[in-house]
């Protein structure tokens, strides 16, 4: 069963019941693992800590933490000595005189260090302070425990005392934080990787999907918590090489196609709670990585009964896109329907759109051929004229590069996905590659590790697997440097207080974009 409705003057959606019924018969049951503290760590003084990153050992021990009663003003930071995604419990008591007023405490959550330096008063971004992982709590009678029904993504919790009386203070007892994932790392093949450094990436790569393995693949458990395409793309291509979990990523797979546009557009995110709602934004090349997951996962699988179900809407989408190219193989791009490529808007992204739709139809072209599709003839006859158009007029062969049409611009971009959509063969991409190493690297203006990663790919698929290695373990790794026990959503090497938010007190730190290295070292690296 299928019906419509409008939200807008724009938007008309199409929900289809019996994709959606699909996709809720894949929800998965979460495992729970209880975690307890493994120490304190302290702040580091501003003029004695290098960057935000950095905390320190407490003296204190965690096996004694009841003694450590807190008064006004005082606090402690708790280590649970690895990220994690779930619910937070402790006891807490009162010591000393009769407790002859309430507690007032702040519970702050973070998943990096930085995140306990920033003052939230301060934060003055464009996205919600609300998503900052901090609460206030009254408690009027101890002892008690307090169990925090909100779900945290955290390494580090503060326990602050704001006020309790000149008389009495405040003693914490069996902090326990109930982590969640719909995988466990028990369910990951085993893996040989001899070099030390890429095999810290991996396995923190691998945690890093753990914890955006939900009820969906989220984007950042943190923040927005929500199931996006691009994410999911990549995040279903890692599983693939990790937890091989296939019936989430056809959970996820079923929420789009059960709630698109009547023209076709497929929502770029999805929200699951408090009920099944599409996102009204759109971004171009989103929509499209719904066929390429679609496409991925057959690969996989050669699930029929799914393609079956969801080639519909696949065809349908690749239809809208193409009402967008013109003639002779120009996309035209519009502000109502942008492509997001990165972050980062310091580059032209006209070229990277051209290529992801020639990308995306030689992968919409694998599963027209599996149904048996009647007009498969006219969507190749299209893939070769934007082809022809990419290599003719978007190629400078004096630069040996790929150019915007209007302005001449050569950005990096525009270079990776023209050599991910392969339109030329490999020999030639692996010179249009060396010349992008030696005009661009090292890379500036790109803020995401979803960019890194398309561009790391390109490296290996255009036989530059020296270079992969190599910018894989400085941008990955210097996240590890710094600390990380996942991978974040933003991160400039050269600028590390990037923002997108304005503040990076809204990063998340356990990003679902960030986790293909674990894709990467398993299907370029990894003996089969």
């Amino acid at each position: 069963m299928a019906f419509t409705f409008q939200i807008n003057d724009d938007v008309v959606w199409d929900y289809d019941e019996n994709l959606l019924e699909k996709a809720d018969s894949n929800i998965p049951e979460l495992i729970e693992t209880e975690i307890q503290p493994i120490g304190l760590v302290e702040r580091v003084p501003a003029d004695k800590r290098t960057t935000d990153f950095e905390l320190k050992a407490s003296t204190k021990n965690i096996l004694t933490l009841s003694d450590y009663a807190l008064g006004r003003d005082e606090s402690m930071i708790l280590d649970l000595g690895d990220h994690y995604v779930g619910q937070f419990t402790i006891d807490i008591d009162s010591v000393g005189s009769p407790m002859d007023a309430p507690l007032y405490l702040r519970l702050k959550f973070a998943e990096v260090p930085s995140e306990l330096y920033a003052k939230s008063e301060d934060y003055d971004g464009w996205l919600s302070r609300s998503w900052i992982q901090e609460e206030y709590v009254h408690l009027d009678v101890l002892p008690a425990t307090l169990e925090l029904p909100r779900r945290y993504s955290c390494r580090y919790v503060e326990l602050s005392v704001i006020d309790t009386s000149p008389k009495w203070k405040a003693s914490f007892s069996k902090p326990s934080f109930r982590a969640k994932s719909s995988v466990s790392l028990e369910q990951l093949p085993s893996v040989t990787i001899e070099d030390d450094e890429l095999k810290g990436i991996y396995n923190v790569s691998v945690k890093t999907l753990l914890d955006c393995m939900q009820t969906v693949f989220e984007d950042g458990p943190k923040r927005d918590r929500r199931l996006w395409l691009g994410d999911l793309r990549l995040q279903a291509l890692a599983n693939y090489y990790t937890f091989d979990d296939l019936s989430l990523v056809k959970r996820c797979l079923y929420l789009f196609a059960g709630m698109k546009t009547t023209e076709g557009k497929i929502p770029a995110n999805v929200f699951t709670e408090p009920k099944l709602t599409p996102d009204d934004t759109f971004l171009f090349d989103y929509s499209l990585f719904f066929v390429t997951s679609l496409s991925d996962y057959l690969e996989h699988t050669d699930d029929q009964d799914t393609l079956e179900h969801l080639y519909p809407v696949a065809k349908k989408a690749v239809d809208l896109a193409l009402k967008q190219v013109e003639e002779n193989g120009r996309l035209v791009l519009t502000e109502e329907w942008p492509v997001f490529v990165d972050w980062s808007n310091d580059f032209d992204k006209t070229t990277a759109g051209q290529a992801i739709l020639i990308y995306s139809l030689k992968r919409f072209l694998l599963l027209a051929e599996a149904v048996n599709e009647s007009d498969v003839n006219k969507y190749r006859q299209v893939l070769n004229t934007m082809i022809e158009f990419s290599t003719h007029t978007l190629f400078d062969e004096n630069q040996n590069q790929f150019i915007v049409e209007t302005t001449n611009e050569v950005n990096v971009a525009s270079q990776v996905w023209m050599v991910l959509a392969e339109v030329f063969d490999t020999p030639k991409n692996k010179k249009i590659m060396e010349t992008t190493i030696a005009n661009h690297f090292p890379i500036k203006g790109i803020a995401t590790p979803y960019m890194y990663h398309h561009v790391v790919e390109a490296l290996f698929l255009s036989d530059c697997q020296t270079e992969a290695i190599k910018l894989m373990k400085e941008y990955w790794g210097k996240m590890i440097e710094l600390g990380a026990d996942t991978f974040w959503e933003a991160f400039k090497p050269e600028d590390l207080d990037f923002s997108p938010y304005g503040s990076p007190i809204l990063n998340s730190y356990c990003h679902a974009w960030s986790c293909t290295p674990a894709y990467l070292i398993g299907k370029y690296l990894l003996k089969k």
